[in-house]
């Protein structure tokens, strides 16, 4: 029996969106959360590989990392948005 994971699920899913939205590389991400990275980058490996393979038929090489470019920033802008409105919901009932 494998020893119990020091990980909660809800900590390596955020992880990995976190991994997969940053402009930062997996290992910088990795010890920025204080994990190994090696850990992160499996965890990584296995939600890419649980995804649907994307259709890019008919895409040239360019447009597909352009694509793959214009994706990764939409995931960073959505996390944005995702912290200011919960920064706007704490100082609007924060009555300072």
């Amino acid at each position: 029996m494998a020893p119990p994971s020091k990980y909660t699920p809800e900590f390596r899913e955020e992880a990995v969106q976190i991994a997969m939205a940053s402009s930062k590389t997996v290992t910088e991400v990795g010890r920025e959360l204080g994990m190994n990275p090696e850990t992160l980058r499996g965890w990584v490996k296995k939600h890419k590989d649980r995804q649907e393979p994307a259709t890019d038929a008919g895409l040239t090489l360019t447009e597909r990392a352009r694509l793959k470019a214009l994706e990764r920033r939409n995931r960073e802008l959505e996390m944005e948005n995702a912290f200011l409105k919960k920064a706007a919901a704490y100082f609007a009932r924060d009555p300072q």
